[in-house]
């Protein structure tokens, strides 16, 4: 069978998008589709597979919606880079004005066009509000802020990145004590405006960049008392803008697409 898909990346945290009304009629297996479809060798490749609804015209509160499977089958509730993304298809396929609303696994989510170049997009969206879960938390042995933003996080800080945190993320990852597992941030203050980040995602592992994770990082060390509205997070895909609005965080940061084409599958 024959998926159509756009490739587009947020930071270089990438995605697949495809329209719900043109994926294959038969098309059933989701989780199996996923894997394929993201796997970096066989298939297209990315960090995760966004399906996308058009406007419901008897349905004002949203522009769209948004479903997200990640790279290894599983769902997510939310991307913030890849909820990006998908406002630059939405706009790629006609939306006009400068706010659009997209529906999410963690409510509808509105975003601010700032910039666009052809197919390179800036937009700034209304994360929501941070739930700090437990301030200061002993994980494996260091120091963690839990929280969700949309989805679990667990921001542990430290003062470098001179030890294999992707295997302590990915550890971390599937502990019982979060039994939906939980996306995981290793978070440096550099000073009252900037943190450094490293992530590993979960469904995905590492990846360049994170939308909520950033979100998640700068909400815990801004919990602490360590940082101050506006936050920068320093990620290895470069930089991501955050500020309050009295409890409510936005982020800013770039979409851009890249391609689009048709993935070849036959599930066996």
């Amino acid at each position: 069978m024959k998926i159509p898909f756009t490739k587009a990346h947020g930071a270089r945290n990438d995605f697949l998008l495809t329209w719900r009304d043109e994926l294959p009629p038969e098309l059933t297996e989701m989780t199996a589709a996923s894997i394929a479809i993201c796997e970096r060798n066989t298939g297209v490749g990315a960090d995760g597979w966004l399906l996308m609804s058009r406007p419901n015209p008897t349905d004002g509160s949203a522009d769209g919606a948004i479903e997200l499977w990640n790279s290894d089958g599983s769902r997510s509730e939310i991307s913030g880079n890849g909820t990006r993304c998908a406002a630059a298809q939405f706009y790629d396929a006609g939306h006009t004005g400068s706010a659009l609303r997209i529906a999410t696994g963690a409510g509808v989510k509105h975003l601010q066009l700032l910039h666009r170049d052809g197919n390179t997009f800036s937009f700034e969206m209304n994360m929501g509000q941070a739930h700090i879960e437990q301030l200061h938390a002993e994980v494996e042995g260091r120091d963690a802020t839990i929280l969700n933003v949309g989805n679990p996080q667990c921001a542990f800080f430290v003062d470098d990145f001179a030890f294999d945190w992707a295997a302590l993320g990915a550890k971390v990852e599937r502990l019982p004590r979060f039994p939906n597992r939980t996306n995981v941030s290793f978070v440096r203050v550099v000073d009252r405006h900037t943190v450094d980040v490293r992530f590993f995602e979960r469904g995905a592992g590492v990846t360049m960049s994170s939308g909520t994770g950033s979100t998640g990082a700068a909400a815990a060390a801004l919990a602490r008392g360590l940082v101050e509205s506006p936050v920068t997070v320093e990620t290895p895909a470069g930089p991501l803008k955050l500020r309050w609005e009295d409890s409510n965080i936005l982020l800013a940061g770039p979409a851009e697409i890249v391609a689009r084409g048709e993935f070849y599958w036959t599930n066996l």
